[in-house]
C-alpha cells in the first residue's frame, strides 16, 4: 500500500525544518523525513553559529541575495521565538598593507548585495575595539551576529509541528521513481513504506546527491558530483581577549581561520580548509600548529599550548579545489531543469546556509506554488 501526502521534505537539518515551516503555514500536509533519529544531526550541529551579513558573494548570486533576505528573517524569527542570538558584529581585518586592498574589494561587493551598514575602521579605531589584534586596516560588520542553531532549530520544528507538519525519524529515503504520474519514495526503518507525493523538496545536505541518484527517472546528468571540505575548529583554552567576531582576509575555499565567540563566551577558531573523500569528524591534534601560525597573523600573542581540538564539520561543495563547472553558488533546482513537475533539489548548501534558511524556505516554497 502507497500511502498519499501532498509535500513530503527530506532532511531535518536547519534548511528542512525551515523549508516544512514554510509550507505547512500554507496549508499544505507535510512529512519530513530523516535518516538520522534527531533533528540537524549533520551540517546544521557543526558549523560556527554564525548570522553572516551578506558581504563576501557574488552579486547576484544566490548565496549573497538569500544570505541579505535571510539575515533579517532570521533576526526577527530569533526575537519572535526566543531563540537566543546576540549581534555580536565582526572586524575583517588585513594583517599586512597589501590585504588592505582585499578589504576595498569586499567592501564594494557587500555594497553591490545591499550591505549597506558596513564600516571602514584605521588602525587606531581598530584597536581600540580589539587591542590584541594586529591589523593594516579594517572593515566592521555590525549587522554579523552568533545564534544557538540547536535552538533555533528546536523553534522552527515546534513552528512547522504547530502546523500540522509530521516529522518522521529513522526514515531513510532508500529509492524511489519520479516519472509523468508522480513521484514515489521508498522508505526504510523499522517500518519500511512507500509514498507518493506531489511536492518533494530534496534537502539532505550532504546526501542531497546520493538520495537524487536513488530516484530512477531523475537524469544523472542534472546531479552535480560531490567533494567534501572538511573544516576543523580548534577551542581556545584561556579567556578570550577578543570581544567581537575577527575574521582575516579570506582564502581559497573559506573565509580564512576566524575567531568566534559562542553563546557561552567561549572563543573557537576555524573553520580551516582540508578536502576529504568521506564523512569523518576526527580532528587531528597535529593541524593546531597551522592553527596557531594563520591565528598568529592578526593575534601576535597567543600563547603556545592553550588550543585544544573542538570540532570539525563539512561543506558540500560542487566544486573541487580545481574548480568545476558547477560553481561555487547554492543551487536550487526545480522542473526547468530536470522536468519533473514538483521536485525541488537543494544543492551545495553550505555556509551562508544557516543565515539562508528561512529566505531559501520562502523561495522552495514560491516555487512550488507554481505546480
Amino acid at each position: 500500500m502507497t500511502e498519499h501526502v501532498d509535500s513530503v521534505v527530506i532532511g531535518a537539518g536547519v534548511i528542512g525544518i525551515a523549508v516544512a515551516g514554510q509550507l505547512a503555514r500554507a496549508g499544505r500536509e507535510v512529512i519530513v523525513l530523516e535518516a538520522c533519529d534527531a533533528i540537524g544531526s549533520g551540517i546544521s550541529s557543526r558549523n560556527s553559529e554564525i548570522i553572516h551579513a551578506g558581504i563576501y558573494y557574488p552579486k547576484d548570486s544566490l548565496k549573497a541575495r538569500l544570505c541579505v533576505a535571510g539575515r533579517d528573517l532570521l533576526y526577527t524569527f530569533c526575537e519572535s521565538h526566543g531563540v537566543e542570538f546576540k549581534r555580536s558584529g565582526k572586524l575583517i581585518v588585513a594583517t599586512e598593507q597589501a590585504e588592505v586592498a582585499t578589504l576595498q574589494t569586499i567592501f564594494e561587493k557587500a555594497k553591490a548585495n545591499g550591505v549597506d551598514d558596513l564600516q571602514w575602521l584605521t588602525v587606531k579605531q581598530a584597536q581600540a575595539m580589539e587591542p590584541h589584534v594586529r591589523t593594516a586596516g579594517a572593515l566592521f560588520s555590525p549587522s554579523t551576529g552568533i545564534v544557538d542553531s540547536h535552538g533555533l532549530m528546536l523553534a522552527l520544528q515546534g513552528d512547522a509541528e504547530e502546523n500540522g507538519a509530521v516529522f518522521a525519524f529513522s526514515s531513510p529515503v532508500t529509492g524511489g521513481q519520479v516519472d509523468g504520474c508522480g513521484i514515489v519514495l521508498e522508505v526504510g526503518g523499522e517500518t519500511p513504506m512507500r509514498i507518493s507525493c506531489d511536492r518533494l523538496v530534496n534537502a539532505a545536505g550532504l546526501h542531497a546527491q546520493s538520495v537524487a541518484r536513488k530516484l530512477e527517472g531523475l537524469a544523472p546528468e542534472t546531479i552535480p558530483p560531490t567533494f567534501y571540505a572538511r573544516g576543523n575548529y580548534f577551542i581556545l583554552g584561556m579567556k578570550s581577549p577578543f570581544r567581537h567576531l575577527v575574521y582575516p582576509v579570506p582564502v581559497p575555499g573559506g573565509l580564512g581561520t576566524h575567531s568566534v565567540l559562542d553563546m557561552g563566551g567561549q572563543t573557537k577558531f576555524g573553520p580551516d580548509v582540508e578536502w576529504v573523500d568521506s564523512l569523518v569528524y576526527d580532528v587531528d591534534p597535529n593541524r593546531a600548529e597551522r592553527f596557531y601560525s594563520a591565528i598568529r597573523r592578526y593575534w601576535p600573542d597567543l600563547p603556545d599550548g592553550v588550543l585544544q581540538p573542538g570540532y570539525a564539520g563539512i561543506r558540500p561543495k560542487l566544486a573541487g579545489p580545481e574548480g568545476g563547472k558547477w560553481g561555487t553558488d547554492f543551487v536550487v533546482q526545480g522542473p526547468e531543469c530536470h522536468a519533473v513537475a514538483g521536485l525541488i533539489n537543494l544543492y551545495g548548501i553550505e555556509s551562508p546556509g544557516l543565515t539562508s534558511s528561512l529566505a531559501i524556505a520562502k523561495w522552495v516554497a514560491d516555487l512550488l506554488s507554481k505546480t
